[in-house]
């Protein structure tokens, strides 16, 4: 008796994947959009692309992001490359977008910086939203820029008013140019401390570890980016970070004792507070440590 063909329908009905993942492994493998995955179900399908889906689920069993296995992860609306060398983004994180550009909302060709960039997704997708403002992108990894700039020649309209995202390698502000000074500066930035476990587990095993911890106690890196912030804004600037579950308050206090003010913290939809910033308190830049 002949084997029966390998199909659609008989593949995704094998798989040990949750049915959404599946769907977009084995779409991804076909070269398929999702409605074929349904009108197309039940066609025999040729060795090559069965073999491709079959490695692809064996690599999503084995822990590795989808994310990574089909080189996207949609956010803001906007379809993001991913690569193993950059931070996937979380659905989380719009937030972040969202409260900057309720921040910028009253101003006319505001200046944003967004420090560790990776994948460009925050910048990116300020940028989208708001085509007068000029956006700077800094990550100290090469790699992450390379991806971030391929996401905005791709993303983003080559003849926006606010010119091209400016893309910076350094260390949070070492590569800027001194004089420049920001609307709105927004990290999301290595917040999970060294020692928690979640960083052996799942996703984040495959994601970029210097994206994810800052080797210390989960704040270090957003203490250097408060610390230095007030020098890089412009009069009435703000700061924005997305933090921990549990670093709100840490937070707040750092950006109150720097000299920020209306400092307040912002909840997702799980009800986390997963964002906070402030304005800066006076229209002198603090250049003290």
């Amino acid at each position: 008796m002949a084997e029966a063909p390998d199909t659609v329908a008989a593949l995704l009905r094998a798989s040990a994947l949750p049915a959404l993942e599946a769907r977009m492994l084995l779409g991804h493998a076909l070269g398929w959009r999702r409605t074929e995955l349904i009108t197309r179900a039940h066609e025999p399908l040729d060795a090559a692309p069965v073999a491709r889906w079959r490695a692809l689920e064996a690599r999503r069993v084995a822990g590795e992001p989808v994310a990574q296995l089909v080189g996207a992860r949609e956010f803001f609306g906007l379809e993001f490359e991913v690569t193993p060398h950059v931070l996937i983004p979380r659905p989380e994180t719009e937030l972040l977008v969202e409260t900057v550009l309720g921040a910028i909302a009253g101003r006319a060709q505001p200046r944003v910086l967004d420090l560790g960039t990776g994948t460009g997704a925050i910048a990116v997708a300020i940028a989208s939203s708001r085509p007068d403002a000029q956006v700077w992108a800094v990550d100290r990894s090469a790699e992450a820029l390379q991806v971030a700039t391929r996401n905005a020649a791709r993303l983003l309209d080559a003849g926006r008013p606010g010119g091209a995202l400016n893309l910076q390698q350094g260390d949070w502000y070492a590569a800027l140019v001194p004089a420049l000074r920001f609307d709105v500066i927004v990290s999301n930035p290595p917040y999970i401390a060294s020692d928690d476990p979640h960083l052996t587990q799942g996703d984040l095993r495959f994601e970029p570890r210097g994206a994810l911890t800052d080797e210390a106690n989960g704040l270090s890196a957003i203490r250097a980016i408060v610390a230095d912030a007030p020098a890089w804004l412009a009069a009435h600037g703000a700061l924005w970070i997305e933090h921990g579950y549990d670093q709100a308050s840490a937070v707040r206090t750092l950006m109150t004792a720097r000299g920020f003010r209306q400092v307040r913290s912002e909840r997702d939809l799980a009800g986390i507070e997963r964002v906070s910033g402030g304005e800066l308190a006076d229209s002198s830049p603090h250049t003290d440590a």
